[in-house]
């Protein structure tokens, strides 16, 4: 096995001074039996390791070993020395979570504590999030918004600019049309009432689980402060996320007032994910944010 990069060693040693230190990425192993998650970027990948840290600590913060704690991240250059901010190479270190799918009992615990920790944890600043976040491989500008439709315009806006390609051109017009007609009428902050409260971002079933102790654990964020129902939308875009997922969720949360449009509202955030995996993807991800597009301006006509 590779040594273990000097960079971790220097943070290692302070959690565990008489440990031996073993290293196969991204994996480092403790002579103790602990396990931990390290890995190193290239000098292009700032922003996703300051994405991914500063969203895992608010995370933890909210809902303390529901997510992996971050134990230590920054910069260094090539001679292992810690760097200012942006300067040299980032690394991330945390607890590394052996992970198994979440069974039906892990799934009702994990939606209690989204609602009652996670979904709590209010924001100060308004909608958005403090640094540019990674929603799979595309960049969320964030920002901070004075309303959750202005938030989620921008959001939505955001991902419209990158379908440059002329084949989009019919879905970035019914794109403006849902920024028009749709956003502002659904989202009217004056109707739907709602506080910035932190959620993960990007919350399918493949960044959850549950440790050897049954116990949910979510991972790879997107975090913002944002309507809490937003966090919904990709689980069911995949499924994969028992159902008890969502009972008890709605037992600690009840559904947004007004609560009739709460499956409205569920298309306009799944749209989202449509539109990103568009942009990411491509092919029938397109489809799929079309359709959703068309049942959303059925539902709102002009005028």
């Amino acid at each position: 096995m590779p040594p273990v990069p000097k960079i971790f060693l220097k943070h290692l040693n302070k959690l565990e001074p008489d440990a031996q230190f073993t290293f196969s990425l991204p994996r480092l192993k403790s002579s103790s039996g602990a396990a931990y998650y390290a890995k190193i970027g290239t000098t292009s990948e700032h922003p996703q390791y300051i994405a991914e840290a500063e969203s895992l600590k608010a995370l933890d913060i909210a809902a303390p070993g529901l997510v992996p704690k971050v134990l230590a991240s920054g910069f260094f250059t090539g001679d292992d020395e810690e760097s200012e901010p942006g300067v040299g190479r980032p690394y991330f270190l945390s607890e590394y979570k052996d992970l198994r799918s979440l069974s039906s009992a892990s799934a009702e615990v994990f939606g209690r504590r989204l609602a009652e920790e996670v979904h709590s944890y209010k924001g100060l600043n308004g909608f958005g999030f403090h640094v540019p976040t990674y929603c799979g491989q595309t960049r969320m500008e964030n920002g901070w918004h004075s309303s959750w439709a202005k938030c989620y315009d921008a959001l939505i806006a955001g991902l419209l600019s990158h379908l440059t390609s002329s084949g989009y051109s019919a879905l970035r017009t019914k794109g403006e049309q849902v920024r028009k007609r749709v956003i502002p009428v659904l989202l009217d902050p004056d109707r739907l009432v709602v506080q910035p409260v932190l959620i993960h971002g990007d919350l399918w079933s493949g960044n959850t689980g549950e440790d050897q102790n049954g116990q949910p654990v979510i991972y790879d964020p997107s975090s913002m402060f944002a309507h809490n129902e937003f966090d919904l939308a990709i689980g069911r875009m995949f499924g994969g996320i028992p159902p008890s997922f969502y009972t008890e969720y709605h037992k600690h949360l009840p559904k947004s007032a007004p609560e009739e449009e709460y499956d409205l509202r569920s298309d306009l955030y799944v749209l989202f994910h449509y539109l990103n995996h568009t942009v990411v993807f491509g092919g029938s991800y397109a489809s799929g944010a079309e359709q959703k597009m068309d049942k959303l301006l059925r539902s709102f006509p002009q005028g």
